[in-house]
């Protein structure tokens, strides 16, 4: 069956291009292919050209679902409670539910069983993340920040018995902080998080 020839592919996702190279096909002939592909349940399109191998996305390991969360709305980072799970800070841990920060909108995407949400917060607040490996994620700081910011306007919810504070850098936070609204800061610190433990 020439489908099996799409497992040369060795990227986690793909386009149009790849899927030529890979049958020995024309770039239209890749078009009908991959829409005859999803109808049919072998190819899962994430977005407009770019797939990924329906088997292949029964085994994908969470970091490789940060880089689709990625790539789905971009720009985004990885954030809140999934960025602190990944960061081991707390004791929550989501399964098949990807939380990330966005500039443009805010959305949820569904794609075959795994959820990603993504919250927009103000321009000059996204900052405080890197990329890691091959995805872009928040330090454990801003994850929380992200979080605790979110949830003094009453658009998010978390457990804050669940994060160990003694996994944040005090200092790291207190600098962080500064860019946040008055009021947030002073319930942070009221709260004991800008103390060094």
């Amino acid at each position: 069956m020439k489908y099996l020839q799409l497992n040369k592919i060795k990227q986690l996702y793909f386009g149009y291009k790849d899927i030529s190279k890979a049958l020995g096909i024309t770039l239209s002939s890749a078009r009908v292919s991959a829409s005859r592909y999803t109808k049919s349940g072998l190819l899962l399109r994430l977005k407009r050209n770019i797939y990924v191998l329906a088997e292949r996305w029964k085994t994908l390991e969470e970091e490789e679902k940060f880089i689709i969360a990625n790539l789905l709305q971009v720009p985004s980072y990885i954030s809140f409670m999934t960025a602190m799970g990944y960061h081991e800070i707390t004791t929550q841990l989501q399964q098949d539910f990807i939380e990330s920060v966005a500039i443009k909108r805010t959305k949820e995407v569904n794609v075959y069983g795994t959820t990603f949400n993504y919250n927009v917060i103000r321009g000059d607040l996204y900052f405080g993340f890197r990329k890691e490996k091959r995805f872009f994620i928040a330090t454990k700081e801003k994850a929380f920040l992200d979080a605790f910011y979110l949830m003094s306007l009453g658009r998010y919810k978390f457990d804050l018995t669940s994060i160990d504070p003694g996994k944040l850098d005090a200092g790291k936070l207190k600098k962080m902080a500064e860019k946040y609204p008055k009021r947030m800061q002073k319930t942070l610190e009221g709260n004991g998080y800008f103390k060094k433990t």
